[in-house]
């Protein structure tokens, strides 16, 4: 027998009678409260709409989520999304189609690892996914994080995600970084000046090396986070 550990309106997450108890209290322990997650809105942009290249040879499709009452607007999320997959074609990937939802969920609307894992859950999308929230309460305190295979062990319902909090400066930029990290895999940094992968994001650090390309383009088709186009 399981027993679930009630999250607002219904239960979504479940655990053995052992840990029950426990885990639930973690939860509360943690400032964590969930209630029922509704859909307020769907839209897909298109590659027309996205501005993709038609040199792209391989194509990454998106699905943003975007909290309400995190401060994001659905203007500022595709232009985010648009700037990020300008700065990703440079290594031949194509932002294909993005579809974005708003979704009501006010106890996601700061990431921690126990809202994320409960609202991937309740909600689950397809990969990669990027969640737009108001802020973190995770220490130390990232802007935006990524979320690979890698140091996915421990929360596997969060691998091949983003989190962008609404402070997020120069939030194109950010989100081609974080991307990058989700589909080469890799939480590496690069000390070169102007690189995406510098460890401090800014609106001249937009470059990737071919090696960095061709293991973005490599890994990510190995996960299954990019296709071939046509």
């Amino acid at each position: 027998m399981e027993y679930d550990c009630p999250l607002g309106n219904r239960s979504v997450l479940r655990f053995a009678p052992v840990r029950a108890i426990a885990m639930c209290a973690a939860f509360a322990a943690a400032g964590t409260t969930f209630s029922q997650v509704e859909v307020l809105e769907r839209e897909t942009l298109s590659a027309g709409e996205l501005g993709v290249p038609e040199s792209a040879s391989l194509e990454l499709n998106l699905i943003v989520v975007r909290i309400e009452g995190s401060g994001w607007t659905r203007e500022a999320a595709i232009a985010m999304v648009r700037e990020a997959g300008r700065i990703l074609a440079q290594c031949g990937v194509a932002l294909e189609r993005a579809r974005f939802e708003t979704l009501a969920a006010p106890g996601s609307l700061d990431f921690s690892t126990p809202a994320a894992r409960a609202l991937a859950r309740s909600h689950p999308v397809a990969r990669p996914a990027v969640y737009l929230v108001r802020d973190t309460r995770s220490r130390p305190a990232f802007d935006a994080e990524a979320i690979g295979r890698g140091n996915s062990r421990t929360r596997p319902e969060l691998a091949d995600t983003v989190w962008v909090t609404a402070a997020t400066r120069d939030p194109g930029v950010a989100l081609a970084h974080e991307l990058a990290h989700v589909l080469m895999d890799s939480g590496e940094h690069s000390g070169e000046e102007g690189n995406l992968m510098h460890a401090e994001t800014s609106p001249g650090n937009r470059a990737l090396s071919p090696a960095q390309c061709g293991r973005l383009r490599g890994t990510g088709r190995d996960h299954g986070l990019l296709r071939g186009r046509g």
